[in-house]
């Protein structure tokens, strides 16, 4: 205990001896020159914090560092001098942190640095014998019946497969995931993925939880999912019928076509199946006063074959009155109505006439 209390006091007899070396102490712009020379650029280097006697003629300066993201660090610029030397020398200049310095994680293999997601095409994990997630596999025993179905129905024929622990690692992690009963899409969907004709359910106990999705409308295809989980693409569900959110049209009307129709073809697209023409405006039939012209003339004639030829019953394919005469013929032996306007056809034929 002597012992090293007297060494305890020759430490603090020298740090004391150091810290009072004027040369040392005094030689700041000397270490202010050596930082900037190192530093990327002259304002990297800051205030003066102050020194530290490492030893006898032994003296560390302490700059502040004012580059970014390197908070609570400093510039230490450590000087020396040569026994009963009056002259500084530099004997290194570093970077180092101080107390609430921004510090980088400790340093971990890069196999203990990887996550989940990170293996990207052409990676490959170190291989771990004493993987928790994984047991032995099956080894044939010979006997083929209990080979079988170890081998063929439980696929166990490998050298190690799922443990326990790794199931349940599994399950949980799938259950908790953008795949389980939480996800937005499952809270708006109308039914569950565990009645939707398109899922297919896993072998084993993780078929009492989890199914793969095989619609490929669902966002969710190829993809291990819960059976409480949902989205839009149910195979029994249905949208609600909407009214369209586009304001109906109004109606076009055509203002500016005219349509040119001809008075005859008026006359024979009004004429019904009996036979009967269609009344025209002025021909006595509507009300008002016939008008004298060509056209009356026409008009009546054909009111008058088509009276003879109800009357007579022609053949409609050769136009034949029903004794050999034509309905023309028929129509010439009938005696001509009277013009409009005579008032002697007008008159009875028993009134006699003045």
């Amino acid at each position: 205990m002597v012992a090293v209390a007297a060494a305890e006091e020759r430490v603090r007899g020298v740090s004391a001896r150091a810290a009072r070396d004027a040369v040392l102490t005094g030689a700041v712009e000397l270490a202010r020159a050596a930082a900037e020379e190192v530093a990327e650029s002259p304002q990297d280097v800051g205030e003066h914090l102050g020194t530290v006697a490492e030893a006898e003629r032994l003296i560390s300066h302490r700059f502040a560092c004012t580059m970014r993201g390197y908070r609570g660090w400093h510039w230490t610029v450590t000087l020396a001098r040569v026994p009963r030397g009056r002259t500084a020398t530099v004997c290194e200049v570093e970077l180092l942190p101080g107390d609430g310095a921004l510090l980088a994680p400790p340093w971990l293999p890069w196999a203990e640095r990887l996550r989940p997601g990170d293996v990207g095409p052409g990676d490959v994990l170190p291989f771990r014998a004493d993987d928790p997630r994984l047991e032995p596999g099956y080894v044939p025993t010979g006997d083929e019946e209990q080979d079988a179905v170890a081998i063929d129905e439980l696929a166990l024929a490998r050298a190690r497969v799922l443990s326990p622990q790794g199931r349940d690692e599994a399950a949980e992690r799938w259950y908790r995931g953008s795949r389980g009963p939480t996800a937005r899409g499952a809270v708006a969907s109308a039914a569950e993925c565990g009645s939707c004709g398109f899922l297919v359910p896993l072998q084993g106990s993780l078929g009492q939880v989890f199914g793969v999705c095989a619609n490929e409308w669902s966002p969710d295809d190829g993809k291990v999912v819960s059976l409480d989980h949902g989205c839009g693409a149910h195979s029994e569900t249905d949208v609600e019928p909407q009214r369209s959110e586009w304001p109906d049209p109004d109606p076009l009307v055509d203002e500016l076509h005219v349509e040119i129709v001809s008075l005859l073809e008026s006359a024979a697209a009004g004429t019904g199946e009996s036979g009967d023409a269609a009344p025209e405006p002025g021909d006595g039939t509507d009300g008002t006063a016939p008008e004298p012209g060509a056209d009356e003339t026409v008009t009546v004639t054909e009111s008058v074959v088509s009276t003879v030829e109800v009357t007579v019953g022609t053949d409609p394919a050769t136009g034949t009155a029903g004794d050999g005469a034509t309905a023309t013929d028929v129509a010439a032996e009938q005696p001509a109505p009277a013009e409009a306007g005579d008032p002697a056809a007008d008159a009875a034929p028993d009134e006699p006439q003045e």
